[in-house]
This record gives structure tokens, sequence and C-alpha cells, in this order.
């Protein structure tokens, strides 16, 4: 089954802050307080991966408003998304603004000069590879206070906070999360720039597969 709730913040980021290391073992994030009129949330985005020797996996680029659909104007507060295409819910593999490569598939590589045209049409966005704290040096130029942000994930059952907000399939059989994988429910972090675009943050486990299958398994 996928994550018990999916759904999207929408406020100010007042400020963030990585964890304090310890020797317990948890996962390493960055947390954000974000302002909503329901009160201040606090939004852990896991940078770190105990999993493998390659760590997390991230990118960041900038993107249109109206690639992200009905989520961009939405008013300051929290809401639930439909696992759909449409809804405003994101997929780190089947949204054709977040993966890789959108576009066409080609059987061969395509020639140099038709590629050059795809990067410019369609810019390649590969998942970087390192560590937690490369992973948090990536995210933490886009976290201005005073922006609106955007996090996605799942919130917490108790208190005012989000989740999960790093791609939510792929994960491998008999590991701890496969029963939380499916589509159309990965979380990412956004900030609204002044002109209008968003920066967007997307992180994964290096464990979690590239293709997965309609529930999120890997395929």
């Amino acid at each position: 089954m996928p994550l018990d709730d999916y759904g999207v913040l929408s406020g100010t980021l007042h400020r963030h802050f990585r964890d304090l290391p310890d020797t317990q073992g948890r996962w390493f994030h960055v947390n954000l307080e974000v302002d909503a009129p329901a009160g201040r949330y606090r939004c852990a985005v896991d940078v770190d991966s105990k999993q493998s020797t390659t760590g997390v996996q991230w990118k960041v680029f900038p993107l249109e408003a109206s690639a992200l659909g009905p989520v961009a104007g939405l008013e300051p507060g929290y809401r639930d998304l439909a696992r759909s295409s449409g809804s405003g819910a994101l997929d780190c593999i089947r949204h054709p603004a977040l993966a890789n490569r959108a576009g066409c598939v080609f059987v061969r590589r395509p020639p140099a000069w038709l590629q050059a045209v795809l990067n410019r049409l369609s810019a390649p966005r590969p998942w970087n590879s390192g560590s937690h704290l490369d992973a948090a040096r990536a995210l933490e130029p886009i976290l201005v206070p005073g922006r609106v942000v955007m996090v996605f994930g799942e919130p917490f059952r108790h208190g005012l906070g989000m989740h999960n907000i790093h791609q939510n399939q792929g994960d491998p059989y008999g590991s701890q999360w496969w029963d939380e994988n499916g589509a159309w429910q990965d979380g990412a972090t956004m900030t609204r720039r002044p002109d209008g675009r968003f920066d967007v943050f997307l992180s994964k486990f290096s464990t979690q597969a590239d293709h997965t299958d309609n529930d999120g398994h890997p395929a």
C-alpha cells in the first residue's frame, strides 16, 4: 500500500537548519520551518541514505509555475492531493517536468546536432550522487527566508509538519519501505523565485529504482 496520506504544504519559509550530528543512527535532514495559517510547520527533508556507499541522489533546477498545474496557485496551507496525473501530485519518473528527460525516446542515440536541439528544448535532468553534506549544500541555496515555499510529502500524524519529502517509490523488495511504494506520491521542496518560477529540489535514495510499475515497485 502507498503512503497513508499525501499532499502539499504551501506557506512562507521562516528558516532552515540541519539536524545535529549524533550517534543514534538516525537519517540526516535539512529542516524547514514554514509559516501557514494553521501555524509553523516543521518539514524534514531527507538528504541521507545509510543503505549504500553511493549515498543520496538529488537534482536542483528551475521550473515554470505552469508546469505544476493546479498547485502553483494554491492559497497557504496544507492540501491533500489525489495520487494521479493532473491533480498536482508529483512523480519523479512519470511527471514530464521532473523526469530525467522529457520528450521522445530513441532506439539509437540521436546525432549530435539533434541532441543539441533536444537539450535546448528539454534540458536533461540527471540525478547527482554524493554524501548527505553534498545534498544539503545543493538544497540550502534555494531556502531563502521570506520566499513562498511548497513542500510535497506526507503530513505528520501529530502536530504540524511534513516528512517523506523524497521519492516515495522504487524501494526494493524486502526493504522496510516496500509497502509504502506508490506512483504519484513523490516528495519535493520548491521555493518561488522573484520572476515567478520555482526552484525545485528532488531527492531519492540510491537503492530506489529509476523505473517502476503502476504500483510504484521496481520494474
